[in-house]
């Protein structure tokens, strides 16, 4: 049966997900990148972006960023996640932080409060922008899918918004060996056993330990 599933989602040791202060310069957040440098060197994520994948490194970071991508159908983005824009889009010149190629190559389906039509980029992505709710993007995800997986990208207050309404069926965390002190929390006010996780896979990686929970039965 399909999933929605969290792939490759970093949170620090101290419980952040984002760094404070989002903005253009600063699209994690302030120190934000710092929880992504377990993906950064890998020769999937170089590979992806343009960057010489035959220089990455391989290994369980690598093996773990590839795994996040295999059998995804369709994926959900919050709004902050597409870009930094806030409030009625005051033009459609905004087409994402990856440029004209993004990364995605399936349709993926923008949480915003804004209508705006589908905006369709090169290799394979259109951009969906869904005011109805988490809902409405989820059912509109999976049917777009076709039997495959649905991937949630965050950001962190998305994540949290899925987890609440008991919609996430898998959650890959990469836990980075650093302390934030502030940004955005992943688990405040969040009971996961409650909400019927548990950890099934606990794996050491170059530069973070992957933890995958899955929903009990």
């Amino acid at each position: 049966m399909p999933k929605l599933r969290v792939e490759c989602f970093s949170i620090s040791l101290d419980g952040f997900s984002a760094g404070p202060d989002q903005s253009l310069e600063n699209p994690l957040g302030v120190r934000g990148p710092e929880l992504m440098e377990w993906v950064f060197p890998t020769r999937y994520f170089k590979a992806m972006h343009g960057g010489g994948g035959e220089r990455g490194e391989t290994g369980v970071d690598n093996a773990q960023a590839k795994r996040g991508f295999e059998n995804i159908g369709a994926w959900i983005l919050g709004r902050n996640m597409f870009g930094p824009v806030r409030g009625p889009w005051p033009d459609e010149s905004w087409k994402g932080w990856w440029g004209e190629e993004p990364p995605y190559r399936v349709p993926v389906f923008v949480l915003t409060h804004h209508p705006r039509k589908p905006l369709e980029m090169a290799g394979g992505t259109t951009f969906h922008f869904v005011t109805g709710g988490i809902q409405e993007a989820y059912g509109r995800a999976f049917e777009a899918a076709g039997g495959k997986d649905v991937r949630l990208g965050g950001g962190v207050a998305s994540v949290r918004q899925y987890l609440q309404a008991r919609l996430v069926d898998e959650l890959h965390l990469a836990l980075r060996p650093v302390l934030m002190g502030g940004g955005e929390p992943l688990f405040q006010g969040l009971d996961l056993h409650a909400l019927g996780f548990e950890v099934v896979e606990t794996l050491p990686g170059e530069r973070a330990t992957h933890l995958r929970l899955r929903k009990r039965g």
